[in-house]
């Protein structure tokens, strides 16, 4: 049995008992997060929702909150020795567990 979840702009295939990694949800470790826009369940055959399907839930329980690892951005102008800019990120993220599909 799988699902298939819209958050943070994105769709993620999810089944019981898997990690996934989200974008920043504004919730405490050790809580519970539900997610109602689900797009499709696969139970005994596939639904599909128009655009979601009705009464359908996926229950997750948060790991953890944290950042992706540092990713340098370099941008410079050829030729040019004043045009050079160097700049990092971090994505947060999300850790999740998924518990139950209904």
């Amino acid at each position: 049995m799988y699902a298939i979840i819209e958050t943070g702009g994105k769709q993620l295939k999810v089944e019981e008992g898997q990690e996934i990694y989200v974008e920043k949800l504004d919730v405490n470790e050790g809580d519970e997060y539900v997610f109602d826009k689900v797009v499709a369940v696969s139970n005994d055959g596939l639904t599909l929702g128009t655009p979601y399907v009705d009464g359908a839930k996926v229950t997750c329980k948060v790991v953890k909150q944290g950042k992706e690892k540092k990713i340098d951005i370099f941008k410079y102008k050829q030729k040019k020795g004043s045009t050079r800019k160097k700049q990092g990120h971090r994505q947060p993220y999300t850790k999740l567990t998924v518990s139950k599909i209904a």
